[in-house]
C-alpha cells in the first residue's frame, strides 16, 4: 500500500534510494487529483522513529532535481512532503505489530461477506496476517497485501502513546511546518488534498 498506481510505484522506485541514503524510509506515496496534480510523500526516519521538519524539507530539495530529470508527471504539479501525523496510514508489513492496542480502520480490497471497510483494536500481527478485533468480539485477519487502505484511529490513548514515543509530529497547520513546490505555474492549488500532507 505504499504505492498503489504504476505512476507511483516509478515515484517510489526514485524515492526509496534516496531516503535510505538519507537516513528515512517512504511511508507511502500518493498522486492526488485537481487543476494541478499533486504528489504527495510521507516519511519515517529509518527504524520506524518519527521524521522532523528538516528531515522533509533536506528530502524534498533532494528528491526534487531527481524528479526533474526523471520526469515521472506530466507537467505542472505540486509536491508536498510531510510526516505520517499521529492517526498515520500503516502501509507495510510490520505496521500494525508496532501499534498493539490501538484503534485501526481497515479497507479490503475484496469484500469479506459482503463487508470492505473494517474498525477494530490491533490484537497483533503474525505470518498470518494482522489481526483486528472488532464490535462483539469478532476477530478480522487479513494481510496487509488484501488491503487498499489502513490507519490508525485517532484517540486519546494514541496521542498519549506517541507523545511517549518521542514526541508528538510536526503538523501540517503548524506555522513552521512548510511544503514545497515544483514545477510552478499560476494555477490555484486542489482543494482535494488528503489528509496530513504540508501545505504548499
Amino acid at each position: 500500500m505504499i504505492a498503489q498506481t504504476q505512476q507511483e510505484k516509478r515515484i517510489l522506485a526514485l524515492a526509496e534510494p534516496l531516503a535510505e541514503e538519507m537516513g528515512l524510509e517512504v511511508v507511502r506515496v500518493r498522486m492526488t487529483g485537481g487543476r494541478r496534480p499533486g504528489l504527495q510523500i510521507m516519511l519515517d526516519k529509518a527504524g520506524g522513529a518519527l521524521a522532523d521538519v528538516e528531515d522533509c524539507a533536506d528530502f524534498s530539495r533532494a528528491l526534487s532535481p531527481i524528479l526533474d530529470a526523471e520526469d515521472p508527471i506530466s507537467g505542472a504539479f505540486v509536491l508536498e512532503v510531510s510526516t505520517p501525523g499521529i492517526d498515520r496510514p500503516l502501509t507495510r508489513p510490520g505496521d500494525f505489530a508496532k501499534w498493539e492496542g490501538h484503534l485501526a480502520k481497515v479497507e479490503l480490497a475484496m469484500p469479506l461477506d459482503g463487508q470492505r471497510r473494517f474498525r477494530g483494536v490491533i490484537l497483533g500481527e503474525d505470518e498470518n496476517g494482522v489481526h483486528l478485533e472488532l464490535d462483539g468480539e469478532v476477530e478480522l485477519t487479513a494481510g496487509v497485501d488484501e488491503m487498499t487502505k489502513a490507519s490508525l484511529v485517532l484517540t486519546d490513548d494514541l496521542i498519549d502513546e506517541a507523545a511517549r514515543r518521542g514526541g508528538l509530529p510536526p503538523q501540517p497547520d503548524e506555522d513552521e511546518f512548510a511544503g514545497f513546490e515544483t514545477d510552478e505555474t499560476e494555477d490555484e492549488d486542489s482543494d482535494d488534498r488528503e489528509e496530513n500532507g504540508a501545505a504548499s
